[in-house]
């Protein structure tokens, strides 16, 4: 009925339900001018985050994506990369098509991040965990920093996403990049429940990362490993 009334004055999609949750979590909400999408920012602690769901910004992802990013200050060459298995198999072979067809040497800045680093950067080891390996791929311009950001808290929190809020195999990224934490997925419809759990998701890799982060803070950042991995 809310939802027919909506699009009968041209407003697009009823998103009261996701609106209401944002309020009551203390962030603020806003729909996009054209009714198909909205923003929600808010903070971790004190440090702020911004949610949207909306049109694609990527090739990847068809239909609506949901993505969020946080200024977290990290480390420049702290440069980490979790991605869906169906996806990490999609974009290598992207990468692979890429550099034999066009007999390329390097990859230009129109492609994604995500593609160039499964190409660039070592792949993470999963650890002992089935659950992980099965749904997920990754790899880390650091050797020890992957794998440290997976232990604990963000690797039981991607265990239970695997059968929750990922159990659809949806096109899935998370990703630290120039100090900022990045998540984008894609997201056919925005619900209190998805949009509550990819938040979770969100913010315990952003712990976590800083987490490594500060530890990374106590090493020196080299030249070469800031131009190699730029």
């Amino acid at each position: 009925m809310f939802k027919s009334f909506f699009a009968n004055l041209g407003l697009g999609p009823d998103y009261s339900e996701v609106s209401a949750w944002a309020k009551r979590r203390g962030h603020s909400f806003k729909r996009e001018r054209d009714g198909n999408g909205f923003v929600i920012d808010g903070k971790l602690e004190e440090t702020p985050w911004r949610l949207e769901w909306g049109p694609p910004q990527r090739p990847y992802i068809t239909g609506h994506e949901l993505r969020v990013r946080m200024e977290l200050g990290l480390p420049p060459d702290l440069q980490m990369l979790v991605v869906s298995k169906a996806l990490m198999e999609v974009l290598e072979k992207q990468a692979f098509e890429q550099f034999t067809e066009r007999n390329q040497t390097e990859m230009g800045d129109a492609t994604p991040e995500e593609t160039r680093w499964l190409v660039m950067f070592p792949k993470i080891a999963l650890g002992g965990s089935k659950l992980l390996r099965s749904n997920f791929g990754g790899v880390s311009s650091l050797p020890n920093e992957g794998p440290a950001w997976l232990e604990g808290p963000l690797g039981h929190a991607l265990e239970r996403a695997a059968s929750t809020l990922l159990r659809l195999e949806p096109p899935f990224v998370l990703m630290t990049l120039r100090g900022r934490l990045y998540l984008r997925m894609q997201l056919t419809s925005a619900d209190e429940t998805d949009v509550a759990a990819a938040l979770a998701l969100f913010e315990t890799a952003g712990t976590e990362a800083q987490r490594v982060g500060r530890a990374r803070g106590d090493e020196p950042v080299t030249w070469s490993q800031t131009v190699s991995t730029a």
